[in-house]
């Protein structure tokens, strides 16, 4: 898997981080950098993380799954980017909850939106022990990607609102989807690139 792919691999990835980080925009009455630098932090350093827990799981078990890997990969990958149209389509459409102006972020609330919106991510990592993926590499650029992606969040959402965030996921969702084909399709022989 090539750096471009895991490029795109991050971007699918990092579209429910980039929602999140709109909100948080959102909330603001001014950007404020200093909080939209914690909250890059926090996602990309989650979403960096749990691909390489995921990894070291699947390794230990890449020799008894190798035989299925490319349905695997298939599988999870369909399965997050289902996940992310469906919850794109059938979400509440209700305001986030703000605090009040001049309030610090609440780190444990971070914490818990980054662990929820790289849980995909804990899963792609499982599918690139099976598929032999520079663990380091992906970590880095799906890491590097969501933090530019959830910094860039905060300051579209406090310029736009919640007018991308629909959009955003289900192009994430999508390409997770295709990635997950074009495994498979490789694996079976029917496509080569």
């Amino acid at each position: 898997m090539g750096i471009l792919e895991l490029f795109v691999i991050g971007l699918g990835l990092s579209m429910d981080a980039f929602a999140v980080a709109v909100c948080k925009g959102l909330c603001m009455r001014r950007v404020n950098w200093g909080h939209a630098l914690v909250i890059a932090l926090f996602f990309g350093g989650f979403q960096a993380l749990m691909p390489l827990i995921g990894w070291a799981l699947g390794t230990g078990f890449a020799a008894v799954i190798e035989p299925v890997d490319h349905w695997v990969a298939f599988g999870l990958l369909a399965f997050i980017g289902g996940k992310m149209l469906w919850d794109a389509f059938h979400e509440d459409d209700e305001a986030p909850s703000c605090p009040a102006e001049g309030e610090p972020l609440d780190l444990r609330e971070l914490t818990l939106m980054a662990v929820a919106t790289s849980i995909d991510a804990l899963a792609v990592g499982v599918t690139f022990a099976f598929l032999g993926v520079s663990i380091w590499l992906a970590v880095a650029v799906i890491g590097v990607t969501t933090f530019a992606l959830s910094f860039l969040g905060v300051a579209v959402g406090n310029q736009f609102g919640t007018r991308f965030e629909r959009p955003a996921t289900i192009a994430g969702g999508v390409v997770l989807i295709l990635i997950g084909l074009k495994i498979l399709l490789e694996h079976l022989g029917l496509i080569s690139f």
